[in-house]
């Protein structure tokens, strides 16, 4: 039963860290250190990985008619200009799945190539710690620096493949060291380059479906599909934790950069990276 608390414990700090900006990574990383699930490394580095698809099922529910690129003829589609199956298809949806994919190369490439190496070097209390507190450092200069200008690109359909491709490195980043935030580097990146903090938010929830989905997989396949009932149940409530709990901070994070930036974030990571340094230090960890 304990085991099962642990688990649903992950599931809400997972869906909550996922979409902040504030790193779910580092915060699972450091959750591990006081509660640590009485199961193997390998099931761990697999669950870590696998509770994320509850989070991102919570992206794929809330904005379905915006990512699905089929559908009902709508406008120009509905008065038969456009004939056959054709109707059906959505070209401006599928044209930001093309942009999505080629954000997610940099990132792709280098994590199937090198992730077990990253994970070797960097996935310490340290480089967390670090990370958080530079990318906290950067939210706040970069929205200092932007107050009171206008965004260059206000809806997803103004993104460009160059633009998209940047943002791309900027997630890059986050793969390779922990405490960045897959989100947080997104969206630093976003808005360095001219987004609206609405926009680079969409785009960095959307950017997350192909990633995890993609990291999943190959945590599964490389893990296998033998699981104890006491191994499965713990997934299970991870991922529904993390799904339920991804819904209510969507929809936080989306009302609450409409009336705020990002700087709070920036100062919860900073002062986070700091606690973290100074716990270490005091316990000798």
């Amino acid at each position: 039963m304990i085991e099962f608390l642990k688990a649903f414990l992950f599931g809400i700090i997972e869906g909550i860290t996922e979409w902040l900006p504030i790193s779910s990574t580092g915060h699972m990383i450091l959750l591990n250190e006081f509660v640590k699930l009485d199961v193997s490394d390998e099931f761990y580095s697999m669950f870590q990985v696998v509770i994320q698809l509850g989070a991102i099922m919570a992206v794929v529910v809330l904005f379905w008619k915006q990512i699905f690129p089929f559908g009902k003829p709508e406008g120009r589609r509905a008065r038969h200009s456009v004939r056959g199956i054709r109707r059906y298809v959505k070209p401006d949806i599928f044209m930001l799945w093309f942009k999505i994919l080629v954000a997610c190369v940099p990132a792709a490439i280098v994590g199937i190539l090198f992730d077990e190496l990253f994970e070797e070097l960097f996935y310490n209390y340290l480089t967390v710690a670090i990370m958080l507190i530079l990318f906290g450092v950067a939210f706040i200069v970069i929205e200092t620096i932007n107050k009171g200008r206008e965004a260059k690109i206000c809806s997803l359909s103004d993104l460009s493949f160059k633009t998209a491709f940047l943002i791309g490195i900027f997630q890059l980043i986050a793969a390779i060291f922990p405490g960045t935030s897959r989100s947080g580097a997104t969206i630093v990146g976003a808005l360095l380059l001219g987004v609206s903090r609405t926009v680079a938010a969409e785009f960095t929830f959307f950017l997350a479906i192909p990633v995890m989905f993609g990291a999943s997989l190959l945590k599964i396949v490389k893990f296998g599909l033998s699981f104890t009932s006491t191994e499965l149940a713990i997934l299970l409530i991870g991922m529904v934790t993390a799904f339920v709990s991804s819904l209510i901070v969507i929809r936080f994070l989306l009302g609450y950069i409409r009336k705020h930036d990002f700087k709070v974030f920036g100062y919860y990571r900073i002062v986070l990276g700091v606690a973290v340094i100074a716990y270490f230090l005091v316990t000798g960890a």
